[in-house]
């Protein structure tokens, strides 16, 4: 089954300027098959999983947040919950104004830290051409990493798995997704 997602969206249980109900009408009504809510942790409201529990849609929703980590500077690295699978995103790899070999001492040392599933090579949305062809291991993903309604849509995946948290994880950790952008 062809499915549609966006795996990185903020809400107001953040800096985001949705409310969570309001980010998922909006992504539904796009067409979308599952979204993420990924919250910073360091703004997260202490209700969040409550919050987000009541959120009414038919897409797949998975509940996430964005980690601040220290790795020679702060970077954020996404830690979304499946069932029972967990998928670990270095984010939005562009926003950091690294250089490819930069970025490549840091996922060095980011791996020693996290099991990193994948890399997030969109800003807001918008297309690295740097980090899109740069020779890592991991599938790169793109997403919109929304705060507001003005960046829903931009970028997503779309893959081919059953409809399910744990069969759309799965398709992500072996690369058999793509990268769609308007």
């Amino acid at each position: 089954m062809l499915l549609k997602g966006c795996l990185h969206t903020h809400t107001t249980c953040s800096d985001g300027k949705l409310s969570p109900q309001e980010v998922a009408n909006a992504y539904e009504s796009r067409g979308y098959d599952f979204i993420a809510f990924t919250d910073h942790d360091y703004l997260l409201k202490p209700n969040y999983r409550e919050i987000c529990g009541q959120v009414k849609t038919n897409m797949i929703v998975f509940y996430g947040i964005e980690l601040t980590v220290f790795v020679n500077g702060y970077i954020h690295v996404t830690k979304i919950e499946g069932d029972r699978e967990v998928l670990h995103i270095f984010n939005h790899i562009g926003e950091y104004d690294f250089t490819p070999e930069q970025l490549l001492v840091r996922l060095a040392e980011l791996e020693k830290m996290y099991p990193i599933d994948a890399v997030e090579i969109t800003t807001k949305g918008f297309r690295e051409m740097v980090f899109e062809s740069l020779n890592i291991a991991y599938p790169k993903i793109a997403s919109d990493d929304s705060h507001t309604h003005g960046g829903i849509g931009r970028a997503w995946i779309e893959l081919d798995a059953k409809r399910g948290k744990d069969f759309i994880i799965q398709a992500i950790k072996k690369g058999k997704c793509w990268n769609c952008y308007i």
